[in-house]
Protein backbone atom coordinates (compact mmCIF):
# COMPACT_ATOMS: atom_id res chain seq x y z
CA UNK A 1 0.00 0.00 0.00
CA UNK A 2 1.31 3.45 -0.93
CA UNK A 3 2.31 5.60 2.01
CA UNK A 4 0.01 8.50 2.82
CA UNK A 5 1.69 11.85 2.25
CA UNK A 6 1.49 14.60 4.87
CA UNK A 7 2.78 18.11 4.18
CA UNK A 8 3.58 20.05 7.34
CA UNK A 9 3.81 23.83 7.07
CA UNK A 10 4.65 26.06 10.01
CA UNK A 11 5.55 29.69 10.64
CA UNK A 12 8.37 28.47 12.91
CA UNK A 13 10.28 25.25 13.53
CA UNK A 14 12.79 24.39 16.24
CA UNK A 15 15.87 24.35 16.15
CA UNK A 16 15.95 26.98 13.39
CA UNK A 17 14.01 29.34 15.67
CA UNK A 18 13.69 29.31 19.49
CA UNK A 19 11.49 26.70 21.09
CA UNK A 20 7.85 27.69 21.43
CA UNK A 21 4.55 25.84 21.42
CA UNK A 22 4.31 26.07 17.62
CA UNK A 23 7.98 25.50 16.79
CA UNK A 24 8.14 22.47 19.10
CA UNK A 25 5.04 20.85 17.61
CA UNK A 26 6.26 21.56 14.08
CA UNK A 27 9.54 19.82 14.95
CA UNK A 28 8.24 16.72 16.75
CA UNK A 29 5.02 15.91 14.86
CA UNK A 30 6.56 15.40 11.40
CA UNK A 31 9.20 13.08 12.84
CA UNK A 32 6.59 11.09 14.76
CA UNK A 33 4.24 10.82 11.81
CA UNK A 34 7.13 9.75 9.57
CA UNK A 35 8.14 7.08 12.07
CA UNK A 36 4.51 5.94 12.13
CA UNK A 37 4.80 5.05 8.44
CA UNK A 38 3.69 8.13 6.53
CA UNK A 39 5.71 10.13 4.00
CA UNK A 40 6.30 13.76 4.96
CA UNK A 41 7.55 17.09 3.67
CA UNK A 42 8.11 20.15 5.88
CA UNK A 43 8.06 23.85 4.89
CA UNK A 44 8.68 27.06 6.84
CA UNK A 45 9.64 30.69 6.04
CA UNK A 46 13.35 31.52 5.90
CA UNK A 47 13.32 34.44 8.32
CA UNK A 48 16.44 36.62 8.40
CA UNK A 49 17.25 35.65 11.98
CA UNK A 50 17.80 32.02 10.98
CA UNK A 51 21.53 31.34 10.90
CA UNK A 52 22.13 29.77 7.50
CA UNK A 53 25.73 28.78 8.21
CA UNK A 54 24.99 27.14 11.56
CA UNK A 55 22.05 25.18 10.18
CA UNK A 56 23.69 24.54 6.79
CA UNK A 57 20.93 25.94 4.62
CA UNK A 58 21.57 25.90 0.90
CA UNK A 59 19.55 27.05 -2.08
CA UNK A 60 17.84 24.49 -4.28
CA UNK A 61 18.44 26.03 -7.69
CA UNK A 62 16.07 23.74 -9.58
CA UNK A 63 13.17 24.82 -7.34
CA UNK A 64 14.00 28.54 -7.22
CA UNK A 65 13.59 31.15 -9.92
CA UNK A 66 9.83 31.54 -10.05
CA UNK A 67 8.11 34.89 -9.49
CA UNK A 68 4.85 35.19 -7.53
CA UNK A 69 2.61 38.21 -8.00
CA UNK A 70 1.23 39.62 -4.76
CA UNK A 71 -0.88 42.80 -4.98
CA UNK A 72 0.26 43.44 -8.57
CA UNK A 73 3.97 43.22 -7.68
CA UNK A 74 6.41 40.50 -8.73
CA UNK A 75 8.29 38.77 -5.91
CA UNK A 76 11.06 36.23 -6.61
CA UNK A 77 10.63 32.85 -4.91
CA UNK A 78 13.80 31.32 -3.48
CA UNK A 79 13.82 27.80 -2.03
CA UNK A 80 16.40 26.61 0.48
CA UNK A 81 16.74 23.35 2.34
CA UNK A 82 18.38 22.03 5.50
CA UNK A 83 18.36 18.74 7.37
CA UNK A 84 17.60 17.76 10.94
CA UNK A 85 19.85 14.72 10.95
CA UNK A 86 18.64 13.35 14.30
CA UNK A 87 15.11 13.17 12.86
CA UNK A 88 16.13 12.09 9.35
CA UNK A 89 14.05 14.99 8.15
CA UNK A 90 14.55 17.70 5.54
CA UNK A 91 13.06 21.15 5.94
CA UNK A 92 12.32 23.40 2.95
CA UNK A 93 12.48 27.16 3.42
CA UNK A 94 10.43 29.73 1.49
CA UNK A 95 12.61 32.79 1.01
CA UNK A 96 12.27 36.26 -0.48
CA UNK A 97 14.42 39.29 0.31
CA UNK A 98 11.56 41.75 0.64
CA UNK A 99 9.35 39.61 2.86
CA UNK A 100 11.75 37.53 4.92
CA UNK A 101 15.23 39.08 5.01
CA UNK A 102 14.47 41.34 8.02
CA UNK A 103 16.06 40.18 11.26
CA UNK A 104 12.82 39.70 13.18
CA UNK A 105 10.11 37.16 12.39
CA UNK A 106 6.53 38.42 12.77
CA UNK A 107 7.02 41.65 14.73
CA UNK A 108 9.64 44.39 14.72
CA UNK A 109 12.10 45.18 17.52
CA UNK A 110 9.36 47.03 19.41
CA UNK A 111 6.92 44.12 19.21
CA UNK A 112 4.72 45.72 16.55
CA UNK A 113 3.21 43.42 13.92
CA UNK A 114 4.68 43.96 10.46
CA UNK A 115 2.23 45.80 8.23
CA UNK A 116 2.75 43.36 5.38
CA UNK A 117 2.15 40.17 7.36
CA UNK A 118 -0.92 39.52 5.23
CA UNK A 119 1.19 39.56 2.06
CA UNK A 120 3.88 37.45 3.71
CA UNK A 121 1.23 34.85 4.51
CA UNK A 122 -0.06 34.89 0.93
CA UNK A 123 3.45 34.56 -0.49
CA UNK A 124 4.36 31.73 1.89
CA UNK A 125 1.25 29.64 1.16
CA UNK A 126 1.49 30.08 -2.59
CA UNK A 127 5.23 29.48 -2.51
CA UNK A 128 4.71 26.16 -0.75
CA UNK A 129 2.11 24.99 -3.28
CA UNK A 130 4.16 25.97 -6.32
CA UNK A 131 7.26 24.29 -4.89
CA UNK A 132 5.39 21.09 -4.05
CA UNK A 133 4.19 21.00 -7.67
CA UNK A 134 7.78 21.35 -8.88
CA UNK A 135 8.77 18.50 -6.61
CA UNK A 136 6.09 16.36 -8.22
CA UNK A 137 4.87 15.37 -4.76
CA UNK A 138 1.10 15.19 -4.15
CA UNK A 139 0.12 15.60 -0.49
CA UNK A 140 -2.92 13.83 0.91
CA UNK A 141 -3.08 16.28 3.82
CA UNK A 142 -1.55 19.68 4.47
CA UNK A 143 -1.21 20.29 8.22
CA UNK A 144 -0.91 24.00 9.08
CA UNK A 145 0.72 25.46 12.20
CA UNK A 146 0.50 29.15 13.05
CA UNK A 147 -1.59 31.96 11.60
CA UNK A 148 0.90 32.60 8.78
CA UNK A 149 -0.26 29.28 7.33
CA UNK A 150 -4.00 29.88 7.78
CA UNK A 151 -4.73 30.94 4.20
CA UNK A 152 -3.69 27.52 2.88
CA UNK A 153 -7.25 26.22 3.28
CA UNK A 154 -8.56 29.02 1.06
CA UNK A 155 -5.93 28.43 -1.62
CA UNK A 156 -6.62 24.70 -1.76
CA UNK A 157 -10.42 25.05 -1.75
CA UNK A 158 -10.65 28.01 -4.12
CA UNK A 159 -7.63 28.90 -6.28
CA UNK A 160 -6.13 25.42 -6.62
CA UNK A 161 -9.38 23.44 -6.56
CA UNK A 162 -9.16 22.63 -10.29
CA UNK A 163 -5.45 21.84 -10.25
CA UNK A 164 -5.14 18.05 -10.65
CA UNK A 165 -2.05 18.07 -8.46
CA UNK A 166 -4.17 19.03 -5.44
CA UNK A 167 -7.49 17.46 -6.48
CA UNK A 168 -7.59 15.14 -3.48
CA UNK A 169 -5.59 17.23 -1.00
CA UNK A 170 -7.21 17.95 2.38
CA UNK A 171 -6.24 20.71 4.81
CA UNK A 172 -5.99 20.44 8.60
CA UNK A 173 -5.48 23.68 10.53
CA UNK A 174 -4.23 23.75 14.12
CA UNK A 175 -5.69 26.57 16.23
CA UNK A 176 -3.16 28.11 18.60
CA UNK A 177 -3.71 30.75 21.24
CA UNK A 178 -0.82 32.76 19.77
CA UNK A 179 -2.30 35.14 17.22
CA UNK A 180 -1.51 38.65 16.07
CA UNK A 181 -2.43 41.84 17.90
CA UNK A 182 -3.09 44.24 15.05
CA UNK A 183 -5.65 43.55 12.33
CA UNK A 184 -4.21 42.82 8.90
CA UNK A 185 -4.02 45.55 6.29
CA UNK A 186 -7.39 47.15 5.48
CA UNK A 187 -6.70 46.35 1.80
CA UNK A 188 -6.33 42.63 2.50
CA UNK A 189 -9.62 41.75 0.80
CA UNK A 190 -8.55 43.72 -2.29
CA UNK A 191 -5.31 41.75 -2.42
CA UNK A 192 -7.27 38.51 -2.21
CA UNK A 193 -9.51 39.64 -5.05
CA UNK A 194 -6.49 40.52 -7.20
CA UNK A 195 -5.11 37.05 -6.44
CA UNK A 196 -8.25 35.53 -7.92
CA UNK A 197 -10.46 34.82 -4.92
CA UNK A 198 -14.19 35.11 -5.51
CA UNK A 199 -16.64 37.50 -3.86
CA UNK A 200 -17.67 34.85 -1.34
CA UNK A 201 -14.21 34.86 0.22
CA UNK A 202 -13.57 38.59 -0.20
CA UNK A 203 -16.82 39.58 1.52
CA UNK A 204 -16.01 37.53 4.63
CA UNK A 205 -12.67 39.29 5.10
CA UNK A 206 -13.50 42.80 3.90
CA UNK A 207 -14.42 44.50 7.17
CA UNK A 208 -12.78 42.27 9.78
CA UNK A 209 -9.17 41.09 9.44
CA UNK A 210 -8.65 40.17 13.10
CA UNK A 211 -6.99 36.92 14.10
CA UNK A 212 -10.30 35.62 15.38
CA UNK A 213 -12.23 36.35 12.19
CA UNK A 214 -9.54 34.90 9.96
CA UNK A 215 -9.62 31.76 12.13
CA UNK A 216 -13.43 31.71 11.87
CA UNK A 217 -13.30 31.88 8.06
CA UNK A 218 -10.58 29.25 7.80
CA UNK A 219 -12.59 26.86 9.97
CA UNK A 220 -15.31 26.96 7.29
CA UNK A 221 -12.99 25.82 4.52
CA UNK A 222 -10.60 23.44 6.28
CA UNK A 223 -11.32 19.71 6.11
CA UNK A 224 -10.23 19.33 9.71
CA UNK A 225 -9.20 21.53 12.64
CA UNK A 226 -7.49 20.70 15.87
CA UNK A 227 -6.62 22.65 18.99
CA UNK A 228 -2.86 23.05 19.22
CA UNK A 229 -2.72 24.95 22.52
CA UNK A 230 -3.66 23.53 25.89
CA UNK A 231 -5.56 26.73 26.64
CA UNK A 232 -7.28 28.95 24.08
CA UNK A 233 -9.51 32.00 24.43
CA UNK A 234 -13.28 31.63 24.78
CA UNK A 235 -13.72 33.11 21.28
CA UNK A 236 -11.35 30.58 19.69
CA UNK A 237 -13.04 27.82 21.66
CA UNK A 238 -16.41 28.93 20.29
CA UNK A 239 -15.05 28.87 16.72
CA UNK A 240 -13.77 25.33 17.29
CA UNK A 241 -16.99 24.12 18.92
CA UNK A 242 -19.21 25.55 16.16
CA UNK A 243 -17.09 24.31 13.24
CA UNK A 244 -18.76 21.66 11.07
CA UNK A 245 -15.62 20.02 9.70
CA UNK A 246 -13.84 17.11 11.37
CA UNK A 247 -12.38 18.15 14.73
CA UNK A 248 -9.71 16.99 17.16
CA UNK A 249 -9.45 18.75 20.50
CA UNK A 250 -6.18 19.34 22.33
CA UNK A 251 -4.17 16.17 22.93
CA UNK A 252 -1.26 15.98 25.42
CA UNK A 253 2.16 15.69 23.84
CA UNK A 254 2.72 12.05 24.73
CA UNK A 255 -0.41 11.06 22.79
CA UNK A 256 -0.26 13.73 20.10
CA UNK A 257 1.51 11.92 17.28
CA UNK A 258 -0.75 8.87 17.41
CA UNK A 259 -3.92 10.97 17.70
CA UNK A 260 -3.02 13.28 14.81
CA UNK A 261 -1.80 10.46 12.57
CA UNK A 262 -5.17 8.74 13.04
CA UNK A 263 -6.95 12.06 12.53
CA UNK A 264 -5.17 12.51 9.19
CA UNK A 265 -6.42 9.07 8.16
CA UNK A 266 -9.96 10.03 9.06
CA UNK A 267 -9.74 13.32 7.14
CA UNK A 268 -8.38 11.54 4.07
CA UNK A 269 -11.12 8.94 4.12
CA UNK A 270 -14.08 11.19 4.82
CA UNK A 271 -15.48 13.81 2.44
CA UNK A 272 -16.65 16.84 4.35
CA UNK A 273 -19.32 19.04 2.79
CA UNK A 274 -18.76 22.74 3.34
Amino acid sequence: MEKKKILFISQEIFPFLPKSEISHNARTLPQGVQEAGKEIRVFTPRFGCINERRHQLHEVIRLSGMNLIIDDTDHPLIIKVASISSARMQVYFIDNDEYFKRKCTLTDDDGNDYKDNDERSMFFCRGVLETVKKLGWQPDVIHCHGWMTALMALYIKKLYSKDPHFADTKVVYSIYEEGFNKDWDSRFSEKLKFDGFDDEIVAQLKDDTSYENITRVIAKYADGINVGSEKISSELRKIFDEATCLKLDFVPEEQQTKALSEFFDKVIEETVLI
